[in-house]
């Protein structure tokens, strides 16, 4: 992920009002503060745990003191030298303890196979495709072959609006681990609703559709195509709402449950449009990337930098991979049902208001909190210049 672009600089009559420059920076660490509790991102406690700690936690301490430790908790560390800033993880379906990622922006189309050590087993770079801004990758077994491919999404767009297409590449997944070229399928994408900065995609192994996750303020899930074409760009649809800021998303290898990560947590979720239960996430490094173990039975995170560490972070207890034939459908597999709302209000379409209200009326009431703080500094540092001008 590349720098946001710079804010523009403060009045000059701001900037000779040392006091004034005392209280914005006051107010900005406060508004920091509220944005680490994760405003925006719905949750729900989980169950037996009290409010304010994330699920594996211990009872009585904090969600950040909760969090992974090294060196207990960390997986591996990726130890390729080439590897500078991982941006996309995902477990391979096929090769049991390997895991892929790739870097962000600034790279060939390339990505590396790792083994549990940390050590890079094969590197591959793609033909026919390019990496403007590889942003993350997902793989997952097509189920209507049993034949497992890789995809790598090159959605970002750090300008919010730069690129009016995206782009997400298939291949299939290595049956060796020998490194080379691989083809690749380019699939051209458009939101329905206009162009974005996304940071994850994920694949539904039980239906083979692919999900782009965008990262903004308001953030969306959006839904690809049933059958993806390659002669003509394809609609991704928004089928749901998605924390603030995310950085990463993976469904689990069963499919009955999907993680979407953020700056400052991570949530799971059952079902499209209903609300996340919040999981700890390790401290420390810019949080990138994210995935389920193979087994389905924790998550891999890691972050950006080079020799950065790969954490194993456990699932909460209600999370349990589901016995094979009893996956749970998403509003995507059902039967299509009408979108009109009935006389209590709700809709059928996932994300919609159909949906709990619980976190979607918590976040606006944290972003209006968040919206009176920054009119209230405002106004402080408009009186203190004022009188010191």
């Amino acid at each position: 992920m590349k720098p946001e672009r710079a804010m523009p600089s403060r009045p000059h009559r701001l900037r000779r009002a040392p006091a004034a420059a005392t209280a914005g920076r006051a107010v900005a660490a406060g508004l920091l503060a509220l944005l680490t509790l994760g405003i925006g991102a719905p949750a729900t406690a989980s169950p037996g745990v009290p409010t304010g700690v994330s699920a594996g936690a211990p009872t009585g301490v904090s969600a950040r003191q909760g969090l992974a430790r090294e060196p207990e908790q960390v997986a591996f560390r990726l130890r390729d030298s080439r590897i500078t800033e991982s941006s996309g993880l995902a477990a391979s379906p096929t090769h049991p303890g390997i895991v892929y990622t790739h870097n962000d922006s600034d790279d060939a189309p390339r990505f590396y196979a790792v083994g549990t050590d940390g050590r890079t087993r094969a590197a591959y770079t793609l033909s026919g495709a390019s990496a403007r801004d590889w942003e993350g990758m997902a793989a997952a077994r097509d189920p209507r072959t049993g034949r497992s491919y890789l995809w790598f999404g090159d959605i970002g767009d750090n300008l919010d609006g730069a690129w009016r297409d995206i782009s997400v590449y298939r291949v299939p997944e290595p049956r060796r681990l020998s490194g080379g070229v691989l083809p690749a399928t380019r699939y051209r994408f458009r939101y329905e609703d206009g162009p974005r900065n996304a940071e994850g995609i994920m694949v539904n192994p039980r239906t083979g559709r692919l999900y782009v996750v965008s990262k903004e303020m308001n953030g969306s899930v959006y839904e690809a195509p049933a059958r993806l074409r390659t002669d003509r760009v394809n609609t991704l649809r928004r089928v749901a709402a998605a924390p603030l800021m995310a950085t990463d998303a993976a469904f689990a290898p069963d499919g009955n449950s999907f993680v979407i990560r953020t700056y400052f947590s991570a949530q799971y979720y059952r079902r499209l449009g209903e609300d996340g239960e919040r999981i700890a996430v390790p401290s420390g490094g810019q949080q990138e990337t994210v995935t389920y173990t193979a087994d389905g039975r924790a998550l891999l995170m890691g972050t950006e930098g080079a020799d950065s560490p790969v954490w194993r972070v456990p699932l909460p207890a209600s999370a349990s991979p589901a016995p094979s034939g009893e996956a749970t459908p998403t509003p995507s597999d059902r039967p299509q049902k009408s979108e009109k709302p009935d006389k209590s209000g709700k809709s059928d379409k996932p994300g919609e208001a159909g949906g709990s209200s619980t976190g979607q009326g918590n976040t606006f009431g944290l972003i209006m909190l968040g919206a009176a703080l920054a009119a209230a500094a405002i106004g402080v540092i408009a009186w203190i210049a004022y009188r010191q001008h």
